[in-house]
């Protein structure tokens, strides 16, 4: 399975999980790190385990993250994405997002 993107999940500004854009889907797994700690799920869609979760279509919860409405049409004219490319549009418009779920391209 060959990786496309990857995309770094943090709740508050703790490492939860890297989320995968594949050649087969998507791919989310749990940090061990954050695993260990004992804390809650990114989502309760996405219950903690050390097994990987894998889809053909981005999970609800990450799709959930992108904005909607006249907010997608300025993230995706500013930044130039496809409207199509939900994991380049969650890469871009959730580096800040509201609430405690943050993206990013790169692991802080």
């Amino acid at each position: 399975m060959s990786t496309f993107r990857k995309a770094f999940v943090y709740i508050r500004d703790s490492y939860v999980g890297l989320l995968e854009e594949t050649d087969e889907g998507y791919r989310f797994q749990y940090d061990p790190d954050y695993l260990a700690c004992g804390t809650s799920p990114v989502s309760l869609t996405l219950p903690l385990t050390d097994k990987p979760f894998v889809s053909t279509t981005l999970f609800p919860f990450f799709d959930g993250l992108i904005p909607e409405g006249w907010l997608l049409e300025v993230v995706s004219r500013n930044w130039k994405i496809e409207r199509r490319d939900r994991f380049g549009l969650l890469l871009i418009a959730c580096r800040d997002a509201i609430g405690n779920v943050t993206i990013r391209e790169e692991r802080l």
